[in-house]
Parts: C-alpha cells; structure tokens; sequence
C-alpha cells in the first residue's frame, strides 16, 4: 500500500499560490487588501506548526528576485508569468496558463506534499499543474465571481468566463476551504458539493491588534469614526459619508487607497470628496491615503466605533482587527460579516447601502459609552476564541490532511 508521509502528523511541504496578491504588496492599493494579508498570516502561522511553506506570486518588477524570505519557514517565490510589471488583476487571466506551467514545472522537481490557492485564477493556474500529478489542491475563492455579478451588475469587471472558471476549480479540486456559511450555499448554488467545503474564517494576530498600546491623535469632535480598507466603490465609504451628516458629533478618518501624497489624483478620492462637499461634511472627512501596517492599530484604538458598510463582502478581516482592539463594528449585514459581527454583542449589523440605517446604528452605539465599552470586550473575547491564527492554521492544517488522506490508494489496488 502506498502512504503519504504527511499523513502521520509529520510537517508538509506546502505550497500557497496567490497570483495577484502578494503577502509582500504595500497594503490599501485596489487589488491590494485583505487577501495580501491571509497569505501572509496563514503561511506564518502553518510555519509555526513546523511545516515549510512557499508563496507563489506573480512577478510584476523586474527587479525582484526570485525567490525573497518573508520569516522563518517561508519563502516568497516570484512566478514569470506575463510582463514583469503591475498588470490590474482582471487583465491576469491570459497569463494563468503560463503560470500554470511554471509552478508544474517547478512540483515536477520538488512537488509539496500539498497546494492551496488562494483566489479564482489562481485556482485555474494550480488545477493545471496539478492535474496529472498525486498533489491534493485545496482551494480559498476570497470572492466569487456570481456575488459580485450579482451586486455590481455592468460595473463588474471580471472576466466574462470567471464563474464558469470558478465551478471548474471548485468541482476539479480536492477541497473547498470556505471562509464563512454564506460563502458554502453559494458555492453549492454553483455545483460545488456541500461535502467538499470546510469553512475555515480568516484570522488576525491579538497580539498586533490589541485594546492596549499606542492612540492615533484625536482632533476637536467628540467622536471619531474611522472606515479602513480598499478605496473601492463597493467598500461603501460613500455610505459612511451620506451617514455623517446624520451624525453631528463625529469626525470619519477614511483610510485607504493611494499614498497621501497621491490622493488629489485619486478618481474615487474625487468622488468622495464631492460628496462630502454635498452632504455638508467635507469639513468633517479625512482621508489618509493608504497607511504602513503598523499603524492600524493605533488608528483603530483612537477611534470611538469602526464602520464596515460593504455592499458585499466575502468576509473581512477590518472587522477582526477592530474587534481585537476592542472596538465595537458596525458593519453591512452580508458575507462574512454575519459570522464575525454579532449583532447586539460586540457591535451592530444594518442592510446594506442604507446610510439612515448606519447612522441610527452608530447613534445608538455613541449615545452609550458602556455600551462601546461592553462591546468591544466582548469583541476581543470573540476574537481570542475563534479568530486567532493558531486555531486558522490548525484548522487549515486539518484539510490539509484530510485531502491527503482521500489521496492514500486503498489496500490492494493497482
């Protein structure tokens, strides 16, 4: 009988694909956010438990080297696929074959015990190479395809042939590792089975995202809210805006997006600011441009309540992070965020693309400080119990090893 070294509990060889998303990328940027961040906390903390981990990403500088260590036990690996230069990750699709190529190329040297992709063309990319090898492939979608269809409409960008991709790699691979219950009843609407998706959530570090440390400077208001991430429509900053003017009180701190320095050419900076200016509020809306990572914190902890107000949103790690900081959310009542934020507890969820409702919910949340107080312990309490990134890579670990597990041939077979 053949057997999998693996399947003892031995570390694995493990290989993350994340064509777009590099877990070295300057965070805020349009196709830089979260995803950035998963890759990089997944592969330390599987690193942690003792296995070897390389992140294949998509080289787009000619000045990076081939391979760069990101910490002990990883190593960032920069795939030659398509010109070496920063390509928006809806034009990637034509060079996922030649990235296909490159990492079966690679695995047929040195295979890893196991591939996890992360993201839908990364999926396709990792399903060819490993379609006539014994490598088990899970894989992490982040978004999909039909969601975003659905609430974008012609605004969406994607490729026309993404959902039919993402049923080939959702049907095609081992494993399914889904990060919320919303995400595995579309997936199941796609023809994916329910029995090959585990729901593992998406973590954050308590220890970098604590309620103690340094606070970002308040200025004059009262109130400080605060909306961190990508500076896409869809992230719903312009909800938060038509909220403040409901909200006398409060300043909001718009993080995200391009480098200060940037933000007068910024066409959705434009945008936001002639809104503010139109609602009477410009006065009260700052916008810092995309920020260092270390800084997040201290923002978080200056402020008073965290809005997280997606049209939609495959999970969201801002509402973590504010949690771990023991701020209370207020966040869109879709995706993910119906796992992480529970309502009435550590924060409140309102519909979508309603700012009265945003704004009675954040009213609600500032007329009360043991209320913000009550929330965001218990928030962090949320987070020290299931959102840690040792529990994540445990978890992922596990369907790590049960896809290597379905792989082992049954006694006597040929």
């Amino acid at each position: 009988m053949t057997s999998f070294s693996s399947l003892d509990g031995r570390p694995l060889a493990l290989a993350l694909v994340s064509e777009h998303a590099s877990p070295l990328a300057t965070l805020g940027g349009v196709d830089a956010g979260g995803q950035n961040v998963h890759v990089a906390q997944l592969a330390g903390a599987l690193a942690d438990r003792g296995h070897r981990v390389t992140v294949y990403t998509r080289r787009d500088d000619p000045d990076l080297p081939d391979r760069t260590p990101l910490r002990p036990g990883v190593e960032v690996h920069h795939v030659p696929a398509g010109p070496p230069e920063r390509i928006s990750k809806d034009e990637l699709l034509p060079y996922m074959r030649e990235f296909g190529r490159y990492l079966a190329g690679q695995w047929r040297a040195r295979a890893p015990d196991a591939v996890h992709s992360h993201f839908w063309m990364s999926g396709l990319a990792a399903l060819w190479a490993t379609r006539e090898t014994p490598i088990p492939l899970l894989h992490t979608y982040h978004a999909l395809g039909t969601v975003k269809r659905r609430n974008q409409g012609r605004a969406d960008t994607s490729p026309p042939a993404r959902v039919a991709c993402e049923t080939d790699v959702g049907t095609g691979c081992d494993r399914v590792i889904a990060t919320c219950r919303d995400e595995v009843d579309e997936l199941a609407a796609m023809g994916v089975p329910r029995g090959k998706v585990d729901i593992v959530p998406c973590g954050v570090d308590p220890e970098v995202f604590r309620p103690d440390g340094p606070v970002a400077p308040r200025g004059a208001h009262p109130h400080r809210l605060l909306q961190l991430g990508r500076l896409v429509p869809r992230k719903g900053a312009a909800v938060s805006i038509a909220a403040l003017a409901r909200l006398r009180t409060a300043e909001l701190l718009v993080v995200g997006g391009p480098p200060p320095d940037r933000l007068d050419g910024d066409p959705e900076v434009r945008r936001l600011r002639a809104l503010a200016a139109r609602a009477g509020v410009a006065d009260r809306v700052r916008f810092l441009g995309g920020v260092p990572t270390a800084d997040v914190p201290a923002l978080m902890r200056s402020a008073d309540v965290v809005l997280c107000p997606a049209d939609y949103e495959p999970f969201g790690i801002v509402p973590l992070e504010a949690m771990a900081c023991g701020r209370p959310v207020v966040a869109s009542a879709v995706g993910g965020q119906l796992d992480t934020v529970a309502d009435g507890v550590n924060g409140l969820l309102v519909p979508p693309k309603d700012p009265a409702a945003l704004a009675a919910a954040v009213t609600v949340i500032l007329a009360d400080p043991a209320l913000r107080t009550a929330y965001g312990k218990a928030g962090r309490r949320r987070v020290l119990e299931r959102f840690c990134w040792p529990r994540v890579a445990s978890a992922t670990e596990a369907s790590y090893r049960t896809a290597l597990a379905a792989r082992v041939p049954v006694a006597g077979a040929l």
